[in-house]
């Protein structure tokens, strides 16, 4: 089978006796040899035309708690199929999804559109999470995808790094409802020297898919040493609180895998920080460590709002009204609206 054409590819000009073409898609935007791949392993120069020979393969499909995304504010308590991918245009040392991310060696199955949406239907789910690895990097199943799960009334999650160019970067956010962003640490050189992505590439297409509309919440694994540092927390708080103080903060611990091995992330330290945050921040949780709650609570009155244990999910304290079409939840103890969407 020949490989399917990829969009976001500069071709080989005539005069180039090496045939390089040029991916524009993240922000690396490599010059690729002929027979060699991107940095992220799937977009490749086929005798210089740029080709997507993984289009519409996956490493695994599963029905999930919308919650593991994690998703805290949309859809609490609803399940979700999950589409993995391979590859990444990052190289974070620490990534727990080393497998698949930083090679393309790992099984896969051809899945196309077509039956990723019917999978979703048959189990009952209505929205799709493109996740696991990288899903960007394979925009145009996305695209494909996400335009077809739109006309079956499904919706479009996007669990991503974020590393994306400006019109890439629009032309997928016109289908998403919902993401989680990583934001991996608050320092361009962390970003350049250690991930091998562009922290400001990053805050753009939050801030982009936040002025979209998009469902937005944010995670950063916290590892010590690298990003827990007072000043580039603060950063992250001022830069998240600038565009909504209301967007939704998971703060992860860390642990050791692939290249990274120093000392877990404390929970003791993690919680520090989810104290800092919530100073400035409505909604911050915590992740990967033990005994976690993870409750919501009303940032106005305290009142509890949504309880959880685990992935299992109650609805505890709150009153959906329905207004000129839109579905508005209020607090039931002091009636100010809160930013949960209802599934």
């Amino acid at each position: 089978m020949t490989p399917p054409r990829g969009r976001y590819f500069i071709p080989s000009p005539k005069e180039d006796k090496y045939q390089r073409i040029q991916c524009t898609l993240c922000p690396r935007s490599c010059f690729i040899l002929p027979g060699a791949s991107g940095r992220c392993g799937v977009r490749i120069n086929r005798d210089g035309v740029g080709t997507i020979p993984f289009y519409g393969r996956i490493t695994s499909a599963a029905v999930d708690p919308i919650e593991k995304k994690p998703l805290y504010h949309y859809r609490p308590g609803s399940f979700i199929l999950s589409l993995g991918f391979l590859g990444c245009n990052l190289f974070c040392p620490f990534c727990q999804n080393w497998h698949i991310s930083q090679g393309t060696q790992a099984d896969t199955r051809l899945f196309p559109p077509e039956e990723a949406v019917a999978t979703a239907l048959a189990a009952g789910c209505t929205q799709i999470a493109y996740t696991y690895s990288e899903p960007l990097i394979h925009i145009e199943y996305l695209l494909d995808c996400m335009k077809i799960a739109h006309a079956e009334g499904i919706a479009n999650v996007l669990v991503s790094n974020g590393c994306l160019q400006g019109e890439a970067a629009a032309e997928v956010l016109v289908l998403i409802d919902a993401a989680n962003i990583d934001l991996k640490s608050f320092s361009q050189d962390t970003y350049a020297r250690t991930l091998g992505g562009n922290l400001t590439a990053v805050l753009d297409f939050i801030t982009l898919a936040y002025r979209m509309g998009v469902h937005l919440e944010i995670t950063t694994l916290i590892v010590p040493g690298l990003n827990d540092g007072e000043e580039e927390i603060a950063g992250a708080i001022g830069f998240l609180k600038d565009l909504s103080p209301c967007i939704p903060w998971h703060l992860s611990a860390y642990h050791p895998d692939y290249h990274w091995d120093a000392p877990s992330t404390d929970a003791c330290e993690l919680e520090k920080i989810a104290r800092r945050a919530r100073k400035d921040l409505s909604y911050v949780y915590t992740g990967n460590i033990p005994g976690e709650t993870n409750d919501t609570s009303c940032p106005h009155c305290g009142s509890l709002l949504i309880r959880r244990r685990g992935y299992s999910v109650a609805m505890k304290g709150m009153v959906l009204e329905k207004t000129k079409g839109k579905n508005t939840y209020y607090c039931a103890a002091c009636a100010k609206p809160i930013p949960v969407i209802r599934w």
